[in-house]
């Protein structure tokens, strides 16, 4: 019988299983895995009731997805936002798959979230939200089963309130549940600098293969959380000049550089953590989008779907190194290979922040924990050897870095898959 493949309207999910399926393609799974890898092993709706300050009660829909365990635990972040859906959910869990299989780490992918605008809730309303949806996700979760992660608009104080949760319904101290944890509370030294740490190190690794230095080079980034932030200041602290950044208050340029450490300091004066007041800067102007500036490199690191097939033709950027995940559509990745874009994939780049949750989680495991230089040396490691690997794949096969990642990553978990077997 021929294999039938999934099919989705949301687009994110769209992207994974098409991406997946030519991959499968070309490495000749047999129908059954390919199969067994298009589908994710548990989805978990939870209705979250929440007794608002003005003791009105709310109901929110949550969500936990474990996509695949053949090669350990699931392993993905919690994102509070008001467009979380099952669907994006599941996305995000199959590129979790792929992204910890590329780094070489014991996990398989999870993502988690609800269906929430966190800025409308009282830091009180927070917490109740956080510690229910953590009692609803209990039966699921586990050290040696699915480890949760802050992601969009989570942090460390809601891992507390999840870890804190769960470990009071079990009677006894769960810190490897979840990572991402503030250092007081069996938390990482150098976990929040990870993803962009990464982001830019595959940055700097790939113009070191391309006989190029990274100093003077211009970058763009797109979105100046926690994994934009970084990636701007390890840029900026390698001599690359950051001429345009962007969050939700618009996009800022500066052809002479923008100062990362004012960006820093306007951020952390924020309550939102916004970088508006950045435009009072000598030379910073507004510009309309950030796609189409003028740049060397563009790093998306805010929301996925970002370049699409409207906005890719626009982007004059020489090369991009996706922070974010999927922030390229299938459409717009086309568009981007004809321009003669090189591309570094998203689950390639962005994998500081896995690595350094498995950092955490081993920490946890052990009750020993690391320096942060020995953290970052670590990571820093794992990150370089993932980017070259990857990179003299794409060479070897004389295929897109993006197809050489998906290659290299699903042939391990469709190898442990095979060899676990079926269970009946």
């Amino acid at each position: 019988m021929a294999l039938v493949k999934r099919k989705s309207d949301n687009v994110l999910l769209r992207t994974a299983l098409e991406n997946f399926y030519g991959a499968a393609e070309e490495l000749k799974l047999p129908d059954g895995i390919t199969d067994m890898l298009a589908h994710s092993e548990r989805k978990t709706c939870v209705s979250i009731p929440v007794e608002m300050d003005d003791g009105t009660i709310k109901v929110f829909e949550g969500y936990r997805v474990a996509h695949n365990s053949a090669v350990g635990p699931s392993k993905g972040g919690v994102r509070f936002h008001q467009d979380v859906c099952l669907d994006e959910c599941e996305a995000l869990a199959f590129m979790m798959t792929w992204k910890c299989s590329l780094a070489g780490i014991p996990y398989g992918g999870g993502k988690g979230g609800v269906c929430v605008d966190p800025t409308q809730l009282s830091k009180k309303e927070l917490e109740r939200l956080s510690r229910t949806y953590a009692a609803r996700i209990e039966p699921v979760v586990g050290a040696w089963t699915d480890v949760p992660a802050p992601d969009m608009n989570t942090n460390g104080q809601i891992m507390t309130w999840f870890m804190d949760t769960i470990s009071r319904m079990r009677g006894r101290l769960e810190p490897a549940i979840f990572t991402g944890k503030p250092i007081p509370l069996w938390g990482s030294k150098g976990r929040n600098a990870a993803t962009g740490l990464g982001v830019a190190t595959c940055a700097i690794e790939l113009m070191k293969v391309l006989g190029k230095d990274v100093k003077g080079m211009k970058c763009a980034i797109q979105g100046f959380g926690n994994v934009g932030s970084f990636t701007a200041k390890t840029l900026a602290d390698a001599g690359a000049k950051i001429v345009a950044v962007s969050d939700i208050t618009g996009t800022y340029y500066c052809a002479d550089g923008i100062n990362v450490a004012k960006c820093f300091e306007l951020t952390g004066a924020s309550p939102k953590r916004l970088l508006s007041g950045l435009e009072k800067e000598p030379g910073v102007t507004m510009i309309h989008d950030i796609q189409s500036c003028e740049c060397d490199i563009f790093l998306p690191c805010a929301m996925e779907g970002s370049i699409t097939a409207e906005n890719a033709a626009s982007v004059k950027a020489k090369y991009i190194v996706e922070g974010a995940n999927g922030p390229t559509t299938p459409e717009a990745d086309k568009i981007l290979d004809e321009k003669g874009i090189l591309v570094v994939p998203d689950f390639l780049a962005n994998s500081g922040g896995v690595v350094g949750s498995y950092f955490e989680w081993c920490q946890d495991l052990g009750g020993f924990f690391w320096t942060e230089a020995e953290y970052n040396e670590r990571l820093l490691h794992i990150m370089k050897e993932n980017f070259h690997r990857v990179w003299d794949f794409s060479k070897e096969h004389n295929v897109k870095m993006r197809r050489a990642a998906f290659l290299a990553a699903i042939k391990r978990v469709a190898d442990a898959a095979e060899m676990r077997g079926v269970y009946l």
